[in-house]
């Protein structure tokens, strides 16, 4: 009986979880710049960044970095496949 009441717990902590938003990122790189220089950005403006285009992208969840994967392209949108999980840190 007391088995059967902490499995109930934790399905209803679960379930708590599971609805909870996150923000995921996929940060392809970084640029620093001047204000001047971003108010001077226009259509077409190529902004370069400090990653190459064979680095792997971070994979970021609520501003953490949880893992790193490559750029793919599923018919007419672009996805990430996760190539390494970063192992768990202390968040």
């Amino acid at each position: 009986m007391a088995e059967e009441s902490t499995e109930q717990g934790v399905e209803a902590r679960e379930g708590a979880i599971n609805d909870v938003d996150v923000e995921i990122y996929a940060v392809l790189g970084q640029s620093t710049m001047l204000v001047s220089q971003l108010l001077k950005i226009g259509r077409g403006a190529i902004i370069e960044l400090d990653q190459r285009t064979s680095d792997p992208v971070e994979i970021q969840v609520n501003q953490k970095a949880i893992a790193y994967g490559e750029i793919v392209t599923l018919d007419d949108k672009l996805g990430i496949t996760i190539t390494e999980v970063i192992k768990k840190q202390n968040f």
